[in-house]
């Protein structure tokens, strides 16, 4: 499937999305996350795959340029991620981007993501953004704005490798009691053994990840379960 490019703005900053738009009408409209890469080849493998399931799918862009390396990648998130503010209005300006589309007018909205992608997809729902569903897989759990009370609308979905060396159970444990504090509808999948990056099957420059072929199954057949009765 062929993706095409739609250009957004965070203030001054030009960002550049992908879209993955179904054969017929969508069901819902699901913004994507990318890894700390950026889209990737598995990022855009998965916008296909929604789309084929009948999704208008958009791939947020994190920075306005494509990481050449781990190392750079990092260094621009350090950019975007310690005022939570800025990057919830970077993480907005997609949402926006999305919204936009005329296809996407009327429709119920969703967010995906990967890695980096997980915590900005649980940033927006923290932030009371309208989703009705949030799927996060193998993400960062922590966050500088805990959500408030009543301020998460979104079911929320959390697909994590329990070997995961970049979220210890520590981190797991706080997002479950921030989750239960919120009064959110969260479910939360761990998969033992299973490390970061576990839907990824390209090798990577972080030593973190490593694919594992039956989570990635699960977690995503999980997501169509969550997606199918949240859109019936």
């Amino acid at each position: 499937m062929t993706l095409e490019s739609l250009d957004y703005y965070d203030n001054e900053v030009l960002l550049r999305a992908q879209v993955a738009r179904p054969a017929g009408a969508p069901r819902a409209a699901v913004l994507v996350f990318p890894t700390i890469m950026n889209p990737t080849a598995a990022v855009e493998n998965k916008a296909s795959s929604l789309a084929e399931a009948g999704y208008l799918a958009l791939i947020a862009d994190f920075y306005g340029k494509q990481p050449a390396s781990f190392d750079e990648a990092r260094a621009r998130a350090a950019e975007i991620r310690p005022d939570p503010l800025a990057y919830r209005r970077r993480l907005r300006a997609a949402l926006r981007a999305l919204a936009s589309l005329p296809e996407a007018q009327g429709l119920p909205l969703a967010a995906i993501g990967f890695c980096m992608g997980g915590q900005a997809a649980l940033e927006l729902a923290r932030d009371g953004a309208p989703f009705e569903a949030v799927v996060s897989f193998h993400g960062l759990l922590g966050t500088d704005l805990p959500a408030e009370p009543g301020n998460v609308t979104a079911r929320i979905l959390v697909c994590h490798g329990d070997a995961d060396p970049m979220v210890p159970r520590s981190q797991v444990i706080a997002f479950w009691e921030e989750m239960d504090r919120a009064g959110a509808d969260w479910h939360f999948h761990s998969y033992s053994g299973v490390r970061h990056g576990f839907t990824n099957p390209a090798p990577t420059d972080n030593p973190a990840t490593v694919y594992d072929a039956s989570a990635d199954r699960q977690s995503w057949a999980a997501m169509h379960a969550l997606f199918d009765e949240v859109f019936a």
